[in-house]
């Protein structure tokens, strides 16, 4: 049985930037990540979105988001060959008729100190030609929406992890966990593995691994979102925005011409290699249609991703109440992507016994174990 200080049930970019974030700051620990499938991020990380909205999840979200930027624009040497980020911009646009749904969102950005600008019909109009008049009355410009090359930023934090002599064990699904002594004992496929520390990354499986380990579920519940790749006519420009209904409906951006189209979805589901649902598929479709004079050539692809939350929609980090060697990073809903770098620099710091630099007391697990949690 190899022996390990901390083990990382998951090797998403939950696990990856935890593991990559406590070896870049004690090079000295002994730190395993466990990977039940064959292929790390297989399920939500690989099929993200992958753009950064800095308000994106509310208030009590943004200082996650906000902390990870200057890891984005300016990662450590030697992280990542190549950009992490390229601007985008991000169109938020409403029907003529959801008054309201704007000022809201002008609100949330002028409290989070987000740069932005009110555009009026012609400024819509330039933006994106394609929009039908009653969809470009008016509309909210993110200049700082940006896109995230999720492959490349997942697979620097796996390299960097591997090169600083973490142990990243595939196929190795925590089969069963029990406390040992002062050690986890974990059985995998892969081998068993001990440590003094287990650390659930495990996304949409992250109240079964706890459950396994005996240790209380926190209330983990997975939603389905649906993306669907579609050919229009004429090709969309690269340099065209991500659009954003700011009634929650519809959103889309482009890659190499064509559009990702997703009906902003939040289906309950279980955890599994989930699938797209053809209705929600229909849906994305026709309110894609209703909001835009762009013809639909053919559907190039379609996907399905859980994004995985607690009852109150933030993330949970830190050790369970109940058993202090067993560390939460779950529930990362629909920005774990964002917030990954200070989210992990956060976890890190707790699992060393060092200070945070944000207050972690709001994504503590405890508060799910008081019925605190809204």
């Amino acid at each position: 049985m190899s022996g390990y200080d901390i083990a990382i049930v998951g090797a998403g970019i939950g696990g990856a930037s935890l593991g990559w974030a406590l070896l870049a700051r004690a090079p000295a620990l002994r730190v395993a990540m466990l990977e039940a499938e064959d292929q790390p991020g297989y399920h939500t990380t690989g099929r993200s979105a992958a753009f950064y909205a800095e308000t994106y999840g509310g208030p009590d979200v943004q200082p996650l988001t906000t902390a990870s930027k200057p890891f984005f624009l300016r990662p450590p040497p030697g992280f990542c060959e190549t950009a992490i980020v390229s601007p985008r911009g991000a169109l938020h646009i409403r029907h003529a008729d959801a008054p309201g749904t704007l000022e809201a969102l002008e609100r949330t950005f002028e409290a989070g100190g987000v740069a932005h600008q009110r555009l009026g019909a012609e400024g819509v109009r330039q933006k994106l030609p394609q929009l039908r008049p009653e969809w470009a009355t008016t509309a909210i410009w993110e200049p700082g929406c940006a896109d995230i090359d999720v492959a490349a930023l997942h697979q620097a934090y796996l390299r960097g992890f591997r090169r600083m002599g973490g142990e990243l064990l595939t196929g190795a699904r925590a089969e069963h966990i029990a406390r040992a002594g002062r050690r986890w004992a974990i059985a995998t496929p892969a081998g068993e593995v001990a440590a003094a520390t287990l650390v659930n990354a495990a996304g949409a499986w992250a109240d079964d691994v706890a459950a396994r380990a005996g240790v209380p579920p926190i209330g983990i519940q997975p939603l389905r979102r649906t993306i669907v790749v579609v050919e229009v006519r004429p090709e969309a420009p690269a340099d065209m925005p991500v659009v954003m209904d700011a009634g929650g409906t519809l959103y889309f951006k482009p890659d190499a011409g064509r559009l990702w189209v997703s009906p902003h979805d939040e289906t309950p589901d279980v955890p599994h290699d989930v699938q797209p649902d053809e209705m929600d598929m229909a849906v994305a479709l026709d309110r894609f249609e209703q909001m835009c004079d762009w013809p639909i050539r053919r559907i190039a692809a379609k996907w399905a991703g859980l994004r995985n939350f607690a009852a109150d929609r933030l993330p949970v980090i830190g050790p369970d109440p109940a058993e202090p060697a067993f560390f939460w990073c779950a529930g990362q809903g629909g920005w774990g992507i964002q917030t990954a770098p200070a989210a992990a620099a956060m976890g890190a710091a707790m699992l060393l016994g060092e200070a945070p630099a944000l207050d972690p007391s709001r994504y503590a697990a405890a508060r799910l174990r008081t019925g605190a949690a809204a």
